[in-house]
């Protein structure tokens, strides 16, 4: 495929999602006072007894325009296929003074951010889905915020002496990461999302000194279940962060799943209306269950 013809798919994969309206939930609740710190509720479809949690956690390069409504559809998706679904909300980069482009990404907020509601999830769960069981919980998050899951799912290995290390793992069945921006030194390099990781991490001036408590490669092995679902044509994160993540935890004496899905960009893995997005929830389920 020519590189027109590659951008040509991923801008048409991306506008079948961006395009879908979005799904209100069944309840939202608020993990902090500020205006983006929410997470949207959708209650599991069916009968029987408590369904498995999935947390979902969107991408959209950290940056302010891209928020969870966008992701919204695979939500109601996943709560179609019985999963008590919690789509989380942070905090994300704003509009750089003077004008211009939303940079990526708030240091320290959207951290903050993603540890508070993962910190404040289980209580939640159970007050606003009562047929939910929190102790079956898997954590999915597409292209940033699979980055931002990664990350949650590590933060018993952070350095010591950082303000989002936790003492134990975090009580999850697994993490399904899709097309995640896994390794914050590959996607610097390959310049994954127009340079937006250095500015997530504060610029120039932080990058190597933040990434030790930002960079999920560096954060391993977590002895949490983890799977990447990534796509062989996908052009915004290309396939070599996955490749490398998982050689990272290979290197670290943990096995991580690799699911590479042929013909499939970025944007299918959160389309209900693509064969990907089947593959992603059985992923989940693989877990959940």
């Amino acid at each position: 495929m020519t590189d027109d013809a590659a951008a040509a798919r991923a801008a048409a994969e991306e506008e079948s999602v961006l395009s879908r309206p979005p799904v209100a939930p069944d309840a939202t609740a608020a993990y902090g006072d500020e205006p983006d710190q929410l997470i949207d509720f959708y209650a599991p479809h069916g009968e029987g007894g408590p369904a498995p949690v999935v947390v979902v956690l969107h991408g959209g390069a950290w940056r302010t325009p891209y928020d969870r409504r966008h992701i919204s559809p695979f939500a109601a998706f996943l709560a179609g296929q019985g999963f008590a679904v919690a789509s989380v909300e942070y905090r994300r980069g704003a509009g750089e003074p003077g004008g211009g482009g939303p940079v990526a990404g708030r240091w320290p907020d959207t951290f903050d951010d993603v540890a508070a509601a993962m910190d404040a999830l289980p209580a939640l769960v159970r007050e606003r889905v009562p047929r939910a069981d929190p102790r079956r919980t898997v954590l999915t998050g597409h292209s940033a915020g699979g980055h931002l899951a990664l990350w949650a799912a590590a933060r018993h290995v952070l350095p010591a002496g950082s303000a989002w290390r936790t003492d134990r793992p975090a009580p999850l069945r697994g993490v399904v990461a899709l097309a995640p921006v896994a390794d914050l030194e590959v996607a610097d390099k390959l310049e994954v999302c127009g340079g937006a990781v250095r500015q997530l991490l504060g610029g120039d001036d932080h990058f190597a000194e933040r990434r030790p408590h930002a960079d999920p490669g560096l954060l391993l092995p977590t002895g949490i279940a983890t799977t990447l679902v990534q796509g062989r044509t996908d052009v915004v994160v290309p396939q070599a962060l996955a490749e490398s993540y998982a050689e990272a935890a290979a290197k670290a004496g943990e096995v991580v799943g690799v699911t590479l899905l042929e013909g499939v960009g970025h944007f299918p893995l959160i389309d209900p209306g693509a064969d990907a997005c089947a593959v992603v929830a059985e992923e989940i389920a693989q877990l959940a269950w």
